[in-house]
């Protein structure tokens, strides 16, 4: 009876260490999140440009918008809009986002001899 209990745990940790590896690795580092609900910004989390958060408010509260925009850094920056806005306004939103502010590469200081 123990034996048995002892393989179906082991099979259980397996199914959720597989799991986690497979469905949780796919995100990168959350650099920020922000929540708008009819127009309006609901809620943020994160450093947000601040030219960026004032052209998303405008468009936004423009435009009556209901979602979500989230930019993700694994080895580039990715910014993610929500399913529910068109091309044109994501396309919009992406316009306005500085990819050159998170571009940039810093120094390592560290090497260097001196």
């Amino acid at each position: 009876m123990v034996d048995m209990g002892l393989k179906v745990l082991f099979v259980l940790v397996f199914l959720v260490i597989a799991y986690k590896l497979i469905f949780s690795g796919s995100r990168g580092l959350k650099v920020f999140e922000m929540h708008f609900k009819d127009g309006k910004l609901n809620k943020h989390s994160g450093k947000i440009p601040e030219s960026f958060q004032r052209e998303c408010k405008n468009i936004a509260k423009h435009e009556k918008l209901t979602c979500t925009i989230r930019a993700e850094k694994l080895n580039g920056v990715r910014l993610h809009v929500s399913a529910n806005v068109g091309d044109k306004l994501t396309q919009r939103i992406r316009n306005v986002f500085p990819f050159e502010y998170y571009d940039k590469k810093q120094q390592d200081n560290s090497k260097l001899k001196g």
